[in-house]
């Protein structure tokens, strides 16, 4: 418990910097990006269905059950979901990458589900526009699997880091053919059932 606690803290002493950092500096895209996908209430929506997920399944089981398991397992995703974001962007900012999914422009539905499924791995340069691996993603993930093993005792780092890009490929497809998301109107045929 007390590994949860100090990560809490350094997840707290992270965003004051970054706070004292803006006020310094101004407030870069990649900052405001950063504060919202940590802190957002899509962040800790997701972090909350985690843990209950976790509790329901009863993983991890060394966190056992009740009020307590489920602040175990709170905890052990705010930390390891705060890690991943922090990494992913001060990995991304430095490399240029694009941390946004762009929805396809193609047509029909392979074409748009490789696209959704590729842009877990494959993000594009903001300064040339070149397609490249998404590295900071990647080692977001990664850095969150660490975490989860090595100071959480939560499980597999690999699984973790497994679990997460799965969890954002299908964010990907969501995001792709759900309708009315980004601006994109539904289709003829899916608004004659809406």
């Amino acid at each position: 418990m007390s590994r949860i606690i100090q990560f809490a803290f350094l997840a707290i002493l992270l965003a004051n910097l970054n706070a004292a950092v803006i006020q310094s500096h101004g407030d870069h895209p990649y900052r405001k990006h950063w504060r919202h996908s940590t802190f957002g209430e899509k962040a800790i929506g997701g972090v909350v269905a985690g843990a209950g997920v976790g509790q329901l399944s009863r993983h991890p089981r060394n966190y056992g059950g009740g009020a307590a398991g489920f602040g175990k397992r709170l905890g052990a995703g705010f930390a390891s979901h705060g890690v991943k974001t922090t990494v992913e962007h001060a990995v991304a900012a430095p490399l240029h990458e694009d941390l946004h999914y762009h929805r396809s422009s193609q047509r029909g539905f392979g074409p748009r589900l490789g696209h959704a499924l590729k842009s877990t791995v494959i993000t594009r340069n903001t300064k040339s526009g070149k397609r490249r691996p998404a590295v900071g993603r990647l080692s977001g993930h990664a850095a969150a699997g660490a975490v989860s093993q090595a100071a959480l005792h939560a499980g597999s780092g690999a699984s973790t880091a497994g679990i997460g890009l799965a969890a954002d490929a299908g964010a990907n497809v969501g995001r792709e053919f759900w309708p009315g998301h980004n601006g994109r109107k539904p289709s003829r045929r899916i608004r004659s059932h809406l």
